[in-house]
């Protein structure tokens, strides 16, 4: 496939496994994991929980879009990423990335339900501070949740 773009090796940064904890009552943690497919073409991105036993009423267990699973690729004529994500709920989305001096960010602009999610790599890497945004007319948005996501490995 030739030489892999040098805009991808920003990307670098979140190889590997993380804990994702939700700062959401109520909600476990999570996992994610991210990995070069097609020798550093793209970094698929698969994520998951421990199961939520079932014993009690969970909204989170009852709405949780785990397993998910993303693939991001670069635009080499803008420099910019695409995120293709699907889910567990049948959900399927296209997301614009960028990733560049320790901040991360992930958005989409669709009618009536526009995201976008922040988030802030620590300066030795392992950690991500970051907030999922969600907004219904494009121009006011609000805090759907915050995580943090802390690397494994």
């Amino acid at each position: 496939m030739g030489d892999r773009h040098p805009a991808l090796a920003r990307l670098d940064a979140l190889a590997g496994r993380w804990t994702v904890r939700p700062k959401v009552e109520g909600v476990g943690t999570a996992w994610t994991e991210f990995a070069w497919q097609e020798g550093g073409a793209f970094l698929r991105q698969d994520s998951g929980t421990d199961p939520i036993p079932d014993t009690t009423p969970n909204p989170w267990r009852d709405n949780a879009p785990f397993p998910t699973t993303a693939v991001i690729g670069l635009d080499d004529a803008t420099g910019e990423f695409t995120m293709l994500y699907a889910d567990a709920r049948g959900v399927h989305r296209v997301y614009r990335m960028t990733l560049a001096d320790g901040l991360w960010t992930v958005w989409r602009d669709a009618p009536g339900f526009g995201q976008r999610f922040i988030g802030t790599l620590s300066a030795d890497g392992d950690t991500v501070d970051g907030r999922w945004e969600m907004s219904t007319d494009g121009v006011t948005w609000s805090l759907d949740f915050e995580l943090t996501y802390t690397r494994v490995r």
